[in-house]
């Protein structure tokens, strides 16, 4: 197939091209490196079946004509983080709502066979189910997890209105080589990475009994390729582990020191997908464990000689609005 993805130099956007290449097809990755970066996809980048395009997809004319032929497009691109988004949210509804706006009306006018959104877990709130299944009610706390389910409902909007062949995958948790630690705190496994790296203490946040639905990155790269491939559309399915760890397993699995930071407001106390839907629908199912998934994250933890060592001063300076804005 000739895919498309957005986003294509970020975290989980790497792993998808390579997996895509891996798996024959032929690959253009767009990024406007806001938050990616091109060695992320250094393993790939003399690939004869692939091309790297740097453009922005809030700017519709930039991307236009990379649709053009386009079988599978995986809509990865996106602003992340919490705090920027309260802080600046006209760049999170550019990028996240008005670049999935964009998405949606040049992959039908070009008849894309299928569309493939990174959609977040982010957008349940604070559940009151757990496992928490698709149908639990959304409630988002934040103008990232706000925007994110915007694109969402954009794109299933054009499933039911214009028969754009759309699945959406709620994604809990990513983790695993090349996490960035950058933004305003970045995602945790980069930041403890770095903070272990450099014989800091783990920043931890409460007392550590929090739980999250860690989801390794190949993981999630082979669902967005059972969902290319699946004949099924206009589904909104989990991604997840299967499981909810502590981020005390964590730290216990990282080892090392600690320091104290105070809970932030507007935090579930558990994320936990449910994935009966996405098993049932796609056949899919995660692969690695969270003891393998860290084993992974050692091997190559030099990988964040260079990335900022966060403590707990420039976390609490960084994470001023969070308190500021979010109510528990």
């Amino acid at each position: 197939m000739n895919c498309l993805v957005t986003g294509g130099a970020g975290f989980i956007g790497s792993h998808l091209v390579e997996l895509l290449l891996a798996n024959g097809h032929r690959v253009r990755a767009v990024d406007n490196l806001s938050v990616g970066n091109q060695r992320n996809l250094a393993t790939v980048m003399n690939s004869p079946d692939f091309l790297f395009i740097e453009a922005d997809i809030s700017n519709r004319n930039s991307v236009s004509n990379l649709f053009i032929d386009t079988d599978w497009v995986f809509h990865l691109a996106g602003l992340a983080d919490i705090v920027p988004s309260i802080e600046n949210p006209d760049a999170y509804f550019a990028s996240n709502v008005n670049g999935t706006y964009n998405i949606a009306q040049l992959a039908k006018e070009n008849n894309v066979k299928k569309v493939l959104y990174a959609a977040s877990s982010s957008c349940y709130g604070i559940p009151d189910i757990y496992p928490t299944p698709e149908h639990a009610e959304c409630n988002p706390k934040y103008p990232y997890a706000l925007t994110k389910y915007l694109g969402e409902q954009i794109l299933m909007h054009w499933y039911s209105v214009y028969d754009l062949p759309v699945t959406s995958l709620r994604l809990f948790n990513v983790y695993g080589p090349r996490a960035r630690t950058s933004g305003t705190y970045g995602a945790v496994f980069g930041v403890f990475l770095a903070q272990k790296l450099a014989g800091k203490p783990f920043t931890l946040v409460g007392d550590g009994t929090q739980t999250r639905d860690f989801t390794f990155v190949t993981d999630v790269a082979n669902a967005f390729l059972a969902a290319a491939k699946s004949p099924k559309s206009g589904l909104v399915l989990n991604v997840g582990s299967g499981n909810s760890y502590s981020i005390n397993q964590v730290i216990e699995l990282l080892e090392g020191p600690v320091v104290n930071l105070p809970k932030r407001p507007g935090e579930p106390d558990i994320t936990f997908a449910d994935i009966h839907s996405i098993s049932a629908e796609l056949g899919w199912k995660p692969e690695v464990s969270l003891e393998e998934g860290i084993k992974v994250l050692k091997e190559c933890i030099n990988d964040w000689k260079d990335a900022p060592i966060w403590d707990a001063e420039s976390i609490n300076a960084a994470t001023k609005s969070w308190f500021k804005y979010l109510k528990a």
